[in-house]
């Protein structure tokens, strides 16, 4: 059984649901600590002047676990980032197919940041077709920290392999702690594969968010996304 684990991402980009459609089971990591200027509020897509952030904005988000954090919606967000993605991507091919899937999320209030990256993570996911599981830490009640917890949370899980991002060492990951319990560790060794996107003036932009490759490949995404090639460097976990 595959397992990786990683904090709850809006809109992720392209790496992160690979790693999902990997597994067997994905832990959404929502009991670790938010971090500022971090993706779990903020993805990127694409524009004709090149990549831009989309940003949630969160309120009272310093200290807290990323399930507390709630989301400031004094300002209009939802509406701008539903506006940001049919300007950006209306003339995408599968843009209409699969706005049903989005806008009524959009159209939505939504007030803790965990709960809406959850519901878009799992429209996405069942748009791209990918049926792996999805176990939220917080719902687990696996205690301890860094390596210690992920190992444990492998174990309660019953996992023979834990999938890691190629910036594992980075991450400080102790290896060694998985091995007497016979779980392998390993590598996601995954690069962003060509595909069509809009603006080609821009030139080809990888590592964008997933909606990107959905709104341009459709029903196909899920082979591009798969598609091994030699992997280059991880730029940001």
């Amino acid at each position: 059984m595959i397992v990786a684990i990683h904090q709850p991402h809006y809109l992720p980009w392209l790496r992160y649901v690979e790693k999902i459609a990997r597994s067997d089971t994905f832990v959404l990591l929502d009991d670790a600590q938010y971090t500022k200027n971090g993706w779990q509020n903020r993805t990127r897509i694409k524009t004709a002047q090149g990549w831009t952030y989309l940003t949630v904005p969160v309120q009272d988000a310093f200290g807290k676990p990323i399930v507390r954090v709630g989301i400031n919606n004094q300002q209009r967000w939802r509406a701008k980032h539903w506006m940001a993605l049919v300007t950006n991507y209306s003339r995408a091919p599968h843009f209409r197919r699969y706005r049903g899937i989005l806008e009524p999320l959009y159209e939505r209030p939504w007030e803790a940041l965990c709960e809406w990256n959850v519901a878009t993570l799992g429209a996405i996911l069942g748009a791209l077709g990918i049926r792996t599981r999805l176990v939220r830490s917080s719902q687990l009640g696996v205690p301890g920290k860094g390596t210690e917890r992920v190992v444990a949370i492998c174990r309660a899980l019953g996992a023979t392999v834990y999938l890691t991002g190629d910036y594992a060492a980075s991450n400080h990951l102790d290896a060694d702690q998985f091995a007497p319990w016979g779980i392998e560790v390993r590598p996601q060794l995954w690069a962003c594969p060509a595909y069509r996107q809009q603006y080609p003036g821009a030139g080809f932009i990888p590592d964008l968010s997933i909606v990107d490759l959905l709104f341009n490949e459709g029903e196909a995404s899920l082979e591009v996304l798969t598609r091994r090639r030699p992997a280059a460097p991880a730029t940001r976990a």
